[in-house]
This record gives structure tokens, sequence and C-alpha cells, in this order.
């Protein structure tokens, strides 16, 4: 869980210091006060874009020095693959002229740097932020070490729901696969890893086809290698993750959030059958001006199991009530296989369940970790009573 969230010059957050607790954590405040804003914040911890999907330089406060800094202090946290120990850092960018620092944030513009005091046994911080200087570049350190952004998957789990996501059934395919990766994720840390790889490798392969002239063969051939190695990965990783929820969420009891079924459909292979659909889709996809074969192409197919019938033809109601039931579930194995549930964030989530889903949700997601809330009226999360962090949003 976060123990300390700083935002500095970040959206409409010139300086911002959270000390949220265990549990639920309630944003509230007026439309556009910066509630969402906060969960975007927090959601640049994991691997990714953050749940707006934003470019970086759109991030930077207007009219502050244009870079911005997320800066946040876990504990207790969690190391899956090691990383190794160091002091904490921090990351911020500058204010405006003249404005206070929130500390420890340094003075110089986007520095990184220890702070004097030893960190508490078991903490461990965590930046990300942009420079001025070079606004679409994102920074990200894990205790001192500048390192890539797929490394924050080593420490910290983080799932969201937005009000964007509520049509997920019905949207792009592309939509649920990404839904699906930051599922993938939260099992199978390298994940982002070998996504990225095999993204790079597409990229490098499509463009080589569209050349003039007869592309290099093995230039080609050591693409599709790499396509093959990290694609298959992607692929293995998905599927096992389906298995799992799936599982779990056939067997659960029947409750206010309705069980979905989940398969994955589309292109299925190994890491021979990817490189060798590859090299005999040549023609075919330099004519396409696209790859048409691998893990990009496969969907994942949300049924809702009582009805037996598509999510996609589910009420709006019900495709929010199964999409909030595999986010819960897949939470529960998350905490069932790593020992640490993940961090929740559910942007406006309460506003839109009626008062007996909504109770149930605050009983399901009870001491079940950290959980982050947004809402315009404190009265929607009265039932939580005294154990959450209230945070007043802009007053």
């Amino acid at each position: 869980m976060l123990s300390r969230l700083v935002l500095t010059d970040f959206r409409n957050h010139a300086d911002l210091t959270l000390a949220p607790g265990p549990g639920f954590v309630v944003l509230t405040g007026e439309n556009g006060a910066g509630k969402t804003n906060i969960l975007e914040a927090v959601s640049l911890l994991a691997p990714g874009r953050g749940l707006r999907r934003a470019a970086l330089g759109e991030m930077a406060r207007q009219g502050g020095a244009g870079g911005f800094g997320v800066a946040a202090t876990l504990f207790p946290s969690r190391l899956r693959e090691g990383l190794g120990e160091g002091a904490t850092y921090v990351l911020a960018s500058a204010p405006e002229e003249n404005a206070p620092l929130p500390r420890p944030l340094p003075q110089a513009e986007g520095e990184l740097e220890a702070e004097q005091d030893a960190p508490a046994v078991g903490e461990v911080d965590v930046a990300t932020g942009t420079l001025a200087s070079a606004p679409e570049r994102r920074i990200v350190r894990i205790q001192g070490a500048t390192t890539t952004a797929n490394a924050l998957a080593e420490w910290l789990t983080i799932l969201w729901l937005t009000p964007a996501m509520d049509r997920l059934f019905v949207a792009p395919a592309g939509e649920r696969r990404g839904f699906l990766d930051r599922l993938t994720l939260a099992l199978a840390p390298s994940h982002a890893h070998h996504a990225a790889r095999y993204d790079a490798a597409m990229r490098a392969r499509n463009r080589l086809l569209a050349d003039e002239g007869r592309p290099d063969g093995d230039w080609l051939s050591a693409l599709e290698a790499q396509m093959a190695e990290h694609g298959a990965a992607v692929d293995a990783a998905r599927r096992e993750t389906v298995t799992l929820l799936g599982t779990r969420l056939a067997h659960q009891d029947d409750g206010p959030f309705p069980r979905a079924g989940l398969t994955l459909e589309g292109w299925a292979g190994d890491t021979t059958r990817l490189q060798t659909d590859l090299a005999q889709g040549r023609a075919r996809d330099a004519a396409a001006g696209r790859t048409l074969s691998g893990p990009h192409r496969v969907d994942l197919i949300v049924t809702h199991l009582d009805k037996d019938r598509a999510a996609s033809l589910a009420s709006t109601g019900e495709q929010k009530a199964l999409l909030l039931g595999i986010v819960l579930a897949h939470a529960d194995l998350v905490a069932e296989r790593t020992g640490q549930p993940p961090v929740l964030l559910l942007d406006e989530v309460a506003a839109h369940l009626d008062p007996a889903r909504r109770a149930a949700l605050f009983s399901r997601l009870a001491g079940r970790g950290q959980v982050w809330m947004t809402g315009t009226e404190d009265a929607l999360f009265d039932a939580i009573g005294t154990q959450a962090t209230r945070i007043a949003v802009g007053r």
C-alpha cells in the first residue's frame, strides 16, 4: 500500500502531500476538484500510461515549470524478483518561482536526491515524472536507482475502474486486450517486458515490409524470431490469467455481482507456430500494411454466466456489475498468489451502484488492501463508517 503520496505540478495540483492509511481512502469534492487526477497519479506508479492513457506532456500543470513529479512511499513493500536495497529517493520538477517546496522534494529541477533520514524498515520509495527540458520522456526511480517503468510491477500492483471503462465489453478488441494485460501483469511482472519487446519488434517488421524494394530477409527473420519469443510468452501469460480467473469466477457463490465467463478468441500458439506464421505471412502483411498473426490479434470474450449470453448484450447496469465482479475476483486472486492485495482505484464507482450493491462492495473490500474511491458526496460512503482515510479535495 501507499503510506505517502506527493504530487508536484501534476495536473491541477501544484503541491500536494497525502498520508493515506490502510483500507479505504475516500476522496470527495466537487467536479473538477482534481479527485481523478490523484487516482491518475497513483496509476502512474505502475507500468503503462496510467488510467487516462494520456500523453506525458498533458500531465504537467498548466502554468507550471513544464515537468511534473509523482513520489510515493510503499509500506509494507513487496519485491517479487529482486531489485536490491538502497537509499530513499523522490522525484519532482521545478515549482513556480518562490513557491514553497513540499519536503522531501529536491530544490533543483527534476533532481532525484537521497533523503537524509534512513527509511523505515520495510519502506520503499518510488518516483516517476518528467523534466521541463524533456516533457515526453518519463523518468522512473526505485530506491534511488534509475530504471524502466516496467520495473514498477515488481513492487506494486495497481488496478483501476473508471467511468470510461463502463462500455468495455462493446469497445474495440484492443481495449479488452489492454484490460487483460493489466490483469496479467499483476500475476506475472515480466509480462510488461515481453509485451513491450513484442510490440517494438512488430513495429520494426512492419516498417521493413513497407519499404520499397526487397526487404532484407535476414533482418526480417531476426525480427520475427524476437516476435515469436516474446509473443509466445505474452500469449501464455494471458491464457494462464484467463484460466485462473475464469475458474475462480465460475466457482464463486451467487451474489450482487454476476459471474463472468472468460475466454480468448483469435490467434493461439507457441514460439514455433508464431515464427512460422510470420515467415509465411510476409507478402500478406506487406499488402495489408500490418501484421495479421500473433497475440495482438486476440480478443477477450466475456459472457454473463448466469444468463448464458454475451456481456456485450447485457444491460448497462449488468455490464458495470460484471466488470466490477471481474476486478474483485482478480484482486482476491492476486492476494492469494502474491501474499499482498493490489491497490484498487475506483473512480466514481459508488455513485453508479444501487444502495444494495454499494453496501455489498464495501463489505467485500473491507480488510482486503488499500482501496481509493472518489465521489462528489460524502453520503455515498456512509456505510464505510470510520474505517477510512477521508480526504476533501479542493477545499
